[in-house]
C-alpha cells in the first residue's frame, strides 16, 4: 500500500480482529488476520498489542497448548470504547477524504475558496 499506516489506524485494525474473538486470540493468528488489511511484520505488532494492554484496551493471559504456553489477547471494554470511537472517526475519515479525491469537496471549504 502506498498510503502510510499510523498508530492509530494500527490500533484501530488490532482492535478490530480482537474485538471478533470473543474467546481471545493470540498473536501470530491475529497477524495473519491483520494482514488481510495491510502488510504488517510480527515484530511490528507486537509492539501494538503491548501498548494496547498498557491503555487497558487489551487484556493479555497464556494458556498452554501443545506443551507450550501461548498468549491470548482479549478486548476490554475500554478497548471496544476505544474501537467504537476509532469506528466513527473512520467513517467520517473515509468519507471526507472520499469526496476530494472525487472532485466533490465538502461545501465549507468551496467556500472558502471563491471568498
Amino acid at each position: 500500500m502506498v498510503f502510510n499506516t499510523g498508530a492509530a489506524l494500527l490500533d484501530a485494525i488490532v482492535l478490530a480482529v480482537v474485538s471478533g474473538k470473543k474467546e481471545g486470540t493470540y498473536g501470530y493468528k491475529i497477524t495473519q488476520d491483520v494482514r488481510q488489511a495491510i502488510d504488517i511484520s510480527e515484530s511490528t505488532l507486537y509492539p501494538v498489542l503491548r501498548r494496547l494492554q498498557k491503555d487497558g484496551c487489551l487484556d493479555v493471559y497464556d494458556m498452554a497448548f501443545r506443551g507450550r504456553n501461548r498468549r491470548y489477547y482479549k478486548i476490554t471494554e475500554q478497548g471496544t470504547a476505544q474501537l467504537n470511537l476509532y469506528q466513527s472517526e473512520w467513517k467520517n475519515y473515509v468519507s471526507r477524504i472520499s469526496a476530494v479525491l472525487s472532485g466533490h469537496y465538502p461545501a465549507q471549504a468551496r467556500k472558502e475558496e471563491e471568498g
